[in-house]
């Protein structure tokens, strides 16, 4: 079987390798989703992203299991690093036993930041077994002082909840550093979020024609205050939605914002994994 029959998933074939940019760093990846289970398989992503100038990529969880994964994966090459956290729509399954091991798994080197946590308001009563509004607040506000405790950046899932997610981060007193991933929301909370310092991640969204609030959103955000990243295997950018993302996919959405911004692209990728760089520590 081909590479590319065996990234070919789903309704579509996965998109062609971009032409490369560099130097780019994916602040925020699914490497598991994606399909790696092991070192080599995580290597075989890896290098297909950093053929294409993605030198660096930050692989997420969003559940115990995914956590202890993305700490392995970050163990195995020194081009991935992790964050660990439950997902707001899991934080029904953070009891003490839970907390324990993410506090375990959050305290290796490797581990950048605690993530992804947040508010996800889109879910409720819609997903089976997922966590009610005051189980998420709750988890969010524990995920919140994790970070503070061990200095490390707060990487924020927002789904329609911008004014409480705002607030608990206000009422808990935010950590020094704060990263809304795959920001979806309009120019107005774009602003306010400038204003704390938090930084502001693009995914593949940003390149959708009609997304027209967020693309709205990506024009006020200076320069050392973005991001970039795949959300991968989500989110893949366009002209390619409904593909299967992966990290290496991360130069068209680089492209699209920089186009967007009025920026040179090589320029914009400078800026963003100067940023990523400087906000991980890696």
């Amino acid at each position: 079987m081909s590479e590319r029959s065996e990234r070919t998933k789903g309704k579509r074939a996965a998109p062609e390798l971009p032409d490369p940019l560099a130097p780019l760093v994916d602040a925020h990846t699914h490497l598991d989703a994606c399909g790696a289970t092991d070192a080599e398989s995580t290597a075989v992503i890896v290098d297909r992203a950093a053929a294409v100038g993605v030198g660096q990529v930050v692989t997420v969880a969003d559940d115990l299991a995914a956590a202890q994964w993305a700490v392995q994966a970050a163990n195995w090459d020194r081009r991935v690093f992790a964050a660990v956290a439950l997902h707001p729509t899991r934080a029904n399954a953070l009891d003490d036993a839970t907390k324990a091991e993410l506090e375990r798994l959050a305290a290796d080197p490797r581990v950048v930041a605690i993530g992804e946590t947040g508010l996800d308001y889109y879910w409720p009563g819609k997903l089976e077994g997922c966590a009610d509004i005051e189980d998420q607040v709750e988890g969010f506000r524990w995920h919140i002082d994790l970070a503070k405790r061990l200095r490390k950046p707060l990487m924020i899932h927002n789904r329609e909840a911008d004014h409480d997610l705002l607030t608990v981060l206000l009422d808990e007193g935010a950590p020094e550093t704060v990263i809304f991933h795959c920001f979806s929301s309009d120019a107005n909370m774009a602003m306010s979020c400038v204003a704390e310092g938090y930084l502001l991640s693009f995914s593949g969204t940003v390149s959708f024609k009609n997304a027209h609030e967020l693309r709205e959103a990506a024009k006020v955000v200076p320069d050392d205050q973005i991001l970039v990243e795949t959300d991968a295997p989500y989110l893949t950018p366009h002209p390619f939605r409904g593909a299967p993302n992966e990290p290496y996919c991360l130069p068209y959405t680089a492209r699209a914002l920089a186009e967007l911004r009025e920026q040179d692209p090589v320029e914009l990728a400078k800026i963003t994994t100067a940023n990523a760089r400087r906000i991980y520590g890696i």
